[in-house]
C-alpha cells in the first residue's frame, strides 16, 4: 500500500502501466519499495484481486478506493471519454443557441481539451478527443470499425481467463454456464466479486461450445493468436462425453 500512496503522490493518480517497476535509488521512493514490480502487481488485483483474501479484504480494498484505484480499466477508458463528448456537445450548444445545428456531433481532427478551462473537469484537461486518438482510445478499449467480432472476442477471452483460473487453469464450463453477478445487490463484498459487471450475464459456456463447433472467434488474421489464448487458459477441445455437473 505504500508504494500505491506514493506513485500516487508523484504522479497523481493510480493508473500504473503495465509494465512499471519502482526504479532504484529514488529518494522519492523508500528503500522497501525498490525493485518492487508495482505494475504487474496492479494488473493481478484487477484481474484476479490478488492480495484481497482474508480478514483485511475489505479494508484493503477500502484503501485502495479511497486512493482512486480503477478496477476495470476499459470501462474507466470509455467513462471518459464518454464524459469529454458530452461536455463538448454541451458547450456547442450553448455556443451556438441561436443557430440551427445538425444532431450530429462534430469534434474537429486535433481538438484537445483546454487546460485552465474550468468548463471542463480538470481530470479532463490535455484529454485529446478529437481523431485520430479519439478513434485509438476506442480501440483500446476493445472497439473496432469493421464490426463487433473483436469485442465480442475480447468479453469471451477475458471471462474465460477468470474461470480458468478458479478452476485450477482448466477451461471447460458447462454449456448452460452464465457469468454470475453477485448473490447480494450493493452488499459490501461486490468489489471483491471475482467477475466485472460487463461480464455479468455473458453465456460464457455457449460461447466456447460456439468455438468448438462453429469455429466461433476463430476466423481471420488473429485466428491462431485466440487458438494460443485459448490452450494457454487451458481450454478442453474436445470434452469427454457424459453428464456433467453445474459449475
Amino acid at each position: 500500500m505504500e508504494a500505491m500512496v506514493t506513485y500516487r503522490s508523484i504522479y497523481g493518480d493510480v493508473m500504473v502501466p503495465a509494465s512499471f517497476v519502482i526504479p532504484r535509488d529514488n529518494n522519492e521512493w523508500s528503500k522497501g519499495c525498490w525493485d518492487l514490480p508495482l505494475g504487474n502487481i496492479v494488473h493481478r488485483l484487477r484481474l484476479r484481486h490478488d492480495f484481497l483474501t482474508g480478514d483485511t479484504a475489505i479494508e484493503r480494498k477500502n484503501q485502495l478506493d479511497g486512493l482512486g484505484f480503477v478496477w476495470d480499466v476499459s470501462e474507466h477508458n470509455f467513462r471518459k471519454f464518454l464524459t469529454a463528448l458530452s461536455i463538448f456537445s454541451k458547450l456547442e450548444q450553448e455556443e451556438h443557441e441561436h443557430t440551427i445545428m445538425a444532431s450530429t456531433i462534430r469534434v474537429p481532427s486535433k481538438f484537445v481539451v483546454p487546460s485552465d478551462d474550468y468548463r471542463w473537469p480538470m481530470i479532463l484537461w490535455s484529454y485529446p478527443l478529437g481523431h485520430p486518438l479519439r478513434q485509438q482510445a476506442l480501440e483500446e478499449i476493445g472497439f473496432r470499425w469493421s464490426g463487433n467480432a473483436t469485442l465480442g472476442w475480447l468479453d469471451v477471452v477475458h471471462a474465460a481467463a477468470i474461470y480458468s483460473q478458479m478452476h485450477g487453469r482448466v477451461l471447460n464450463p458447462p454449456l448452460q454456464f452464465v457469468v454470475p453477478s453477485p448473490p447480494t445487490p450493493d452488499s459490501e463484498l461486490d468489489g471483491l466479486w471475482p467477475w466485472p459487471e460487463r461480464l455479468w450475464g455473458l453465456k460464457l459456456g455457449q460461447r466456447l461450445k460456439d468455438v468448438r463447433v462453429k469455429g466461433a472467434y476463430l476466423k481471420g488474421p488473429d485466428s491462431n493468436i485466440r487458438k494460443a489464448q485459448l490452450d494457454n487458459l487451458g481450454f478442453v477441445w474436445t470434452p469427454k462425453r457424459g453428464r456433467r455437473r453445474r459449475s
